[in-house]
């Protein structure tokens, strides 16, 4: 079993046992107990009481954050109808069928989401076993297959994320970094927490939120409470 370093056991220290901490404690905490040198990302994670496998229980979608999460992406535009529009979005990449001609012959894959344009979907969706497995095939139910290109790009650009429980009922999302002041953290949190508390499905009986805990990267977990939004 590998040892913990000194670091990670000195903020494990300031973690009360069997305590369950309020968002702005936990974010307070976070940054207290981050442990790299580097500008640690914050994410929650959630286990929820749903089974996935029901399409009511399949909780998924995409927030904005009030103050991005920190991270930059980068963007493929694939369109034919949209060219113009996809220059001036902001993303990194854009163009037509030739893109994913690339991405075939190259394995080239220097961006982090695709936005696409309805056009393209019957040559994307030959790509599916390809781009599926990575989380990059463009969904309208994301948003990231639309005719408005520059606003999607622009939200991706703001810090929109698309969140997925997994089969066994996890879902985790960046919240920001550690270098975020108190306050943007939390205004993030609170904005995350409301959403999947209002995704609750109806058919979910007891509590929905079993479990929630604040981390940043390598850091010990923080277990979180939703007063009023569980």
């Amino acid at each position: 079993m590998k040892k913990n370093s000194k670091k990670y056991e000195a903020a494990l220290t300031k973690i009360e046992a069997s305590k369950v901490y309020s968002l702005d404690e936990a974010v307070k905490l976070a940054k207290e107990t981050s442990v790299t040198k580097f500008d640690s990302s914050v994410d929650i994670s959630f286990k929820l009481n749903v089974n996935p496998t029901l399409a009511d229980q399949l909780i998924r979608g995409t927030i904005t954050l009030p103050h991005g999460n920190g991270k930059t992406k980068k963007v493929l535009v694939v369109t034919n109808t949209k060219l113009d529009e996809a220059k001036e979005s902001g993303a990194e990449f854009f163009g037509g069928k030739e893109m994913l001609e690339k991405i075939q012959r190259e394995n080239w894959f220097d961006f982090d989401i695709i936005v696409a344009t309805p056009d393209m979907m019957g040559e994307l969706g030959k790509m599916g076993r390809l781009l599926g497995p990575k989380g990059l095939m463009p969904n309208p139910k994301t948003g990231t297959v639309t005719m408005d290109v520059k606003g999607a790009v622009a939200d991706i650009k703001r810090g929109k994320i698309a969140y997925r429980v997994d089969k066994d009922g996890n879902l985790s999302m960046g919240i920001g970094r550690v270098s975020f002041s108190d306050a943007d953290l939390l205004d993030n949190l609170i904005a995350i927490t409301d959403t999947i508390a209002k995704a609750r499905p109806s058919t979910v009986k007891g509590t929905y939120i079993l479990k929630a805990v604040v981390t940043t990267t390598m850091g010990p977990a923080i277990p979180v409470t939703f007063a009023g939004r569980n």
